[in-house]
């Protein structure tokens, strides 16, 4: 879900500058899952530039507001959402945890790190979705740790059904401030890609995993 259109362009349009995000439909990507994609996204890169940094801190706290309400606390998902979340709690004044992709190994053997306590309300963030699959499982982790998850929120999504169908599974909603259809809209606009490239965009962000077979 996208809350505010003007503030998706924006971010989209960030994105895009700092090449966050980037787009070769004629010269694509290959993601560890073997998919071939035209674009490549790492969200970690807003953290290099301050001016952007703030805009997306503000952006989360305003729309995490907007759709959740104030929590109790919050959670980052390692690793993107370490530092965003960390950001978002210090501009809400909230306290912060983060969740590892599992248990550790060694020490106390924690997945979710930091002080909570069972039936805090809590919003999760993250700085990408794709799957949703990582982000599934840092939420079943705070469930069975007795949290009470209101929701996600990310910087970005690619737009992919299964996504929604995972949130759906665990009864999550989730928000992300752009998304592919945003970042497309602002490529043309500024000329990072052509009309000609449209169509394969559109058939990539239909069926990623036949795209260019």
């Amino acid at each position: 879900m996208i809350l505010n259109k003007d503030r998706a362009l924006k971010v989209a349009e960030f994105l895009l500058q700092i090449k966050a995000v980037k787009l070769q439909p004629n010269q694509p990507f290959q993601w560890a899952s073997g998919w071939q994609s035209p674009i490549y996204c790492d969200n970690r890169i807003t953290l290099s530039y301050p001016n952007i940094r703030t805009y997306i801190r503000q952006a989360y706290s305003e729309a995490l507001l907007e759709y959740y309400g104030k929590p109790d606390i919050i959670a980052g998902i390692a690793t993107g959402g370490i530092a965003q979340g960390a950001l978002v709690a210090q501009e809400l004044g909230l306290p912060f945890i983060y969740v590892r992709s599992e248990a550790k190994g060694h020490g106390m053997g924690n997945q979710i790190e930091g002080a909570f306590e069972k039936g805090q309300k809590i919003v999760v963030i993250e700085d990408l979705i794709s799957t949703g699959g990582s982000s599934i499982k840092a939420i079943e982790a705070l469930k069975a740790a007795g949290l009470d998850v209101k929701g996600l929120i990310a910087i970005f999504t690619y737009g992919f059904t299964v996504a929604d169908e995972n949130f759906n599974q665990v009864n999550c909603p989730y928000v992300t401030l752009t998304n592919y259809d945003f970042l497309v809209e602002s490529a043309l606009k500024k000329d990072y890609i052509s009309e000609s490239d449209l169509e394969s965009l559109k058939l990539w962000r239909e069926n990623p995993a036949d795209w260019r077979k």
